[in-house]
């Protein structure tokens, strides 16, 4: 017997023609696990989140192990002087407002850490980074962003007129 009834052609689409390739089980994720898994991952970055910052938060920074810093005589009233302080990678800053009144700071913004400057017009500590200010004697917030003082660090002048410091606050 002679058929001549065309042989049925199997439709596919064309990218299955162009990439013929299957993997076992590649029909198990539904757009429902799909999502589930999406919220899943975005629950657990979210919660690293907020576990990082109270880790900021709750961590002290008085690390610091006592030492000289500079000669008093070297930092003229007004004017400010940058040293490293607990380690090598800490940058901190202090100032000179009269004959031994000296405050030190951290100099990384309590915000996101940019570098704080001393504004002697303005008497305070800012941020150009995002407009943070501080006040310049104690280092609480005036305005911006941050939600945290200055790192303080206690100072000291001492009676052979080296100014030490002896540890940072948090």
């Amino acid at each position: 017997m002679n058929d001549d009834r065309p042989v049925p052609v199997s439709i596919s689409p064309a990218w299955r023609r162009d990439f013929p390739y299957e993997a076992v089980s590649e029909e198990e994720v539904t757009r429902r696990e799909f999502a589930r898994y999406l919220v899943l991952g975005a629950g657990t970055m979210a919660a690293a989140d907020v576990g990082l910052a109270i880790w900021t938060q709750l961590r002290t920074i008085n690390t610091g192990e006592p030492r000289a810093i500079v000669a008093l005589a070297a930092v003229p009233i007004g004017d400010t002087h940058l040293f490293r302080y607990p380690g090598a990678d800490d940058p901190a800053i202090l100032v000179r407002f009269g004959d031994t009144d000296v405050v030190a700071f951290s100099q990384k913004c309590t915000h996101l850490g940019c570098v704080v400057y001393f504004e002697a017009n303005e008497q305070r500590w800012h941020c150009p980074c995002h407009e943070g200010n501080f006040e310049a004697r104690t280092g609480a917030v005036v305005s911006g962003p941050p939600t945290r003082p200055l790192g303080r660090i206690d100072v000291e002048v001492r009676d052979d007129g080296q100014i030490w410091a002896l540890g940072r606050h948090a």
